[in-house]
């Protein structure tokens, strides 16, 4: 038996096989470009299609937690309108000559460190929304498309951290719980977890070890215990 400690940001205890969710380890290769506006036109490309992904994400959000839970979609879509994220991107690549994922994820990572070094611990939790909204812009960029999490088992989901949409995409009646070495009782996910009735537990320290095996959320004391006896 195995017990870990961390804090809860939703109540309720459940029990069932975790899944630990590893995602898709984006290296982004900085190259050097000849035609900056073909760059530019990459990006804007990619922002219309990542605003197409978030309309869909925020009808599913609506139906399954409710318009007021599903406006952080909202908010994603306005941050890729934001003009400040926008010509960041757009002058990286046009003055340094890199390629579009490069610009993209740069910016991703300046922005979401601006958030992060925030006093206002709301102001914090977005610094998680500026990585989601970048990483899928890389991931249109590079052609990946969006992420499929529906055809998973019922299990707890341990995972390093989730982005709103990763929670909203995955079919609700297969989650037992959500598991997270970072996030803060602020972040959108935990929102939704909150929204959504299901116990949720971050700052564990987890590891892959336990993909597998049963454990058990109790979200009234924050604790993961993996095989009890």
């Amino acid at each position: 038996m195995q017990y870990f400690q961390g804090k809860s940001v939703y109540k309720g205890i459940v029990m069932g096989p975790v899944a630990v969710l590893k995602k898709n380890d984006y290296q982004v290769k900085r190259a050097r470009i000849e035609d900056s506006e073909a760059e530019v036109k990459r990006v804007k490309e990619a922002v219309e299609v990542s605003k197409k992904q978030l309309g869909r994400l925020y009808d599913k959000a609506v139906r399954e937690v409710g318009e007021a839970s599903a406006a952080i979609f909202e908010v994603h879509q306005m941050m890729l309108e934001d003009e400040d994220y926008l010509e960041s991107m757009e002058n990286m690549i046009r003055t340094e000559l890199v390629n579009a994922e490069y610009a993209a994820a740069a910016t991703g990572d300046n922005f979401a460190e601006m958030f992060a070094a925030m006093d206002d611990e709301y102001m914090k939790a977005r610094s998680a929304d500026v990585k989601d909204i970048s990483e899928r812009l890389v991931r249109n960029l590079s052609g990946e498309g969006d992420n499929d999490l529906s055809s998973m088992e019922p299990s707890v989901i341990v995972a390093d951290d989730l982005s709103p949409s990763e929670t909203v995409q995955m079919d609700k009646s297969k989650v037992l719980a959500f598991v997270t070495r970072k996030g803060s009782s602020n972040s959108h996910t935990a929102i939704l977890a909150r929204t959504m009735n299901i116990p949720a537990l971050i700052n564990i320290e987890y590891d892959d070890s336990m993909d597998g095996k049963m454990a058990v959320v109790d979200g009234k004391t924050g604790s993961l215990i993996v095989e009890p006896d």
